[in-house]
């Protein structure tokens, strides 16, 4: 039986490919997707699921905007990967894909009430739907599956050299998912840099040869100059999917169990997660933590969610 969704995303070029690949593989039943400001503004980032859901013709799942901003911190965006938009690349055509008049975290509340089975919460991007959610309606964690969120790093930063993107954007809410008690897995760096969009990779979506796989070839290509001129990349990590990719086929994530705790009050390493791999302190384990993925199994669901998506989008 496919495994029931709800996909909490700040779109994001990897999120746009997240949000195919959690729409059209048959492993996932998709019931909500949540947006939260983190890769662009609330805003922005709102409309770009709105103008993903149209382009790739993803009806019937409810859209619901979220949180504005952290828990305690201003808002940082990325604007400086994802560009102005949070979607630069290709042009899109006027979404008519709408928003249901609900908060994120209320949508994700009554999905969760109203399902008659435990529910797998997709984030990624940073936690702060997913936190709120947990501190106001802390019933909610009985309904939920598990936690497979996009963030964090065994190793070394993407947004300072100690912390990842999500994480340091909102170190509290990332906090808060982590001491629930619920089982988490993390998928950082260590593992979403093994997913990168080669030239073979975006050869393979352009062969498709749909209006949608051009979409996501300007997406990669987009992306593509970001990370080489920020980081130096040959090609473009595509993070996010790698969480639904764990989600539809465990065995595509490798992963191993640690507790993981996020560093709130560090002068140089807030947002940094702190992942004791060799038990090295007197903690329990709270996280699967993923840092090996097949990478040949993981690009066929990509390509193939495109392609399923590409024969029947506008």
């Amino acid at each position: 039986m496919p495994v029931p969704v709800v996909l909490d995303c700040d779109p994001g070029h990897d999120d746009a490919i997240a949000i195919m690949l959690a729409a059209a593989d048959p492993a996932i039943d998709l019931l909500a997707i949540t947006t939260v400001a983190g890769n662009q503004t609330l805003e922005r980032t709102t409309l770009n699921a709105r103008r993903v859901c149209t382009v790739a013709g993803i009806t019937g799942v409810p859209i619901a905007a979220g949180c504005a901003r952290p828990l305690v911190q201003p808002l940082l965006v990325a604007g400086d990967v994802h560009g102005d938009s949070g979607l630069d690349g290709p042009r899109f055509p006027e979404p008519t894909v709408d928003v249901v008049p609900e908060h994120a975290v209320d949508l994700i509340h009554r999905v969760l009430a109203e399902h008659p089975e435990p529910v797998t919460l997709v984030p990624t991007g940073p936690l702060t739907n997913v936190a709120l959610l947990l501190t106001r309606h802390p019933d909610s964690a009985r309904h939920i599956s598990e936690i497979v969120l996009m963030g964090g790093s065994v190793g070394r930063g993407n947004r300072t050299p100690a912390a990842e993107f999500n994480m340091y954007v909102d170190p509290e809410a990332a906090g808060v998912v982590l001491d629930s008690g619920l089982p988490v897995t993390m998928c950082g760096l260590d593992v979403t840099h093994q997913a990168l969009a080669t030239p073979d990779v975006l050869d393979r979506l352009g062969r498709l040869d749909t209006r949608l796989s051009r979409v996501c070839v300007e997406l990669m290509t987009y992306f593509a100059s970001a990370y080489r001129r920020l980081w130096g990349f040959a090609a473009p990590p595509l993070h996010d999917p790698v969480a639904v990719a764990r989600v539809i086929d465990p065995g595509i994530v490798r992963c191993v169990e640690a507790n993981v705790v996020v560093e709130l009050h560090g002068q140089y390493t807030r947002g940094a997660t702190v992942v004791d791999l060799h038990r090295h302190m007197d903690r329990p384990v709270n996280a699967r933590v993923a840092v090996e993925l097949d990478v040949e199994r993981f690009w066929d669901r990509v390509v193939a969610a495109v392609a399923v998506l590409g024969r029947r989008a506008p």
